[in-house]
């Protein structure tokens, strides 16, 4: 691999590390251990991105996050993966409906990115999801949807290459999973019962970009007992007209 593309794959992964903590950060030697990289090449590394504002060090504690330029790049970005007034409306309609905490998420690749969170009223809420949790397609009800909706093709290539099974076990096998897109097909909206943490249950209804592709989600996530199946029906008529609103209006 060329040297330059090597670095861009590590300083990549340094970002996705950092990005993947939410708001606690992370010590030089966890980002190593996160990346798989040596703790002299992450420090050096991280040095050189704060020099550029891409990364910003607690001087109390050490840790590191996330840096004010890539807000400016994000803020820049974010007309062109869709992150608008009309997808934070739908977010903030679905959570105040239904009280569950309201998600958007875009396909890049064989993943999804959560674009946009928002908490609804009720007290007790999953934190499997949270902006910039990244998950493979087939995994959680936004990677359920997104892939249920590709071509036969599409999904034929990806399950092929694929393993889930070694990261998130058997209930993540290919059966199990083609399983999921007949059910997902067959209602309109996917459904996520526990498979990544029990009792975290959730669903999903896909977007469509103007050429019919499904390019972005809608998610509602909660408890466990917040989703019984007479209340499933109500939450999956609110995802798909959401959904089919916002895929008129992305598109």
């Amino acid at each position: 691999m060329p040297e330059s593309t090597q670095m861009v794959g590590r300083v990549s992964a340094l970002l996705r590390a950092l990005a993947a903590t939410e708001s606690d950060g992370l010590t030089t030697t966890e980002v190593a251990r996160a990346t798989g990289l040596p703790r002299p090449t992450v420090h050096r590394l991280l040095e050189s991105l704060a020099e550029e504002g891409m990364v910003d060090r607690d001087g109390r504690t050490g840790r590191w996050f996330l840096g004010p330029e890539l807000y400016v790049l994000g803020a820049r970005a974010a007309s062109r993966f869709a992150v608008t007034d009309d997808a934070a409306s739908a977010v903030r309609r679905l959570a105040e409906a239904t009280g569950e905490s309201a998600f958007f998420s875009v396909r890049r690749g064989d993943e999804t990115v959560v674009l946009l969170r928002q908490d609804g009223s009720f007290p007790i809420r999953s934190f499997v999801l949270y902006e910039g949790a990244r998950f493979p397609l087939g995994v959680v009800s936004a990677g359920i949807v997104l892939l249920a909706y590709l071509s036969e093709h599409e999904i034929a290539d990806y399950l092929a290459r694929a393993d889930l099974t070694q990261a998130w076990g058997e209930t993540h096998s290919e059966a199990a999973i083609r399983e999921r897109i007949r059910l997902t097909r067959e209602r309109g909206w996917s459904l996520n019962p526990g498979l990544v943490v029990e009792g975290s249950w959730g669903m999903a209804a896909a977007v469509f970009d103007g050429d019919g592709s499904p390019r972005w989600a809608l998610t509602l996530t909660g408890v466990q007992g917040r989703f019984v199946p007479d209340r499933q029906a109500e939450l999956g008529h609110l995802l798909l007209a959401e959904a089919h609103h916002l895929s008129r209006a992305l598109s």
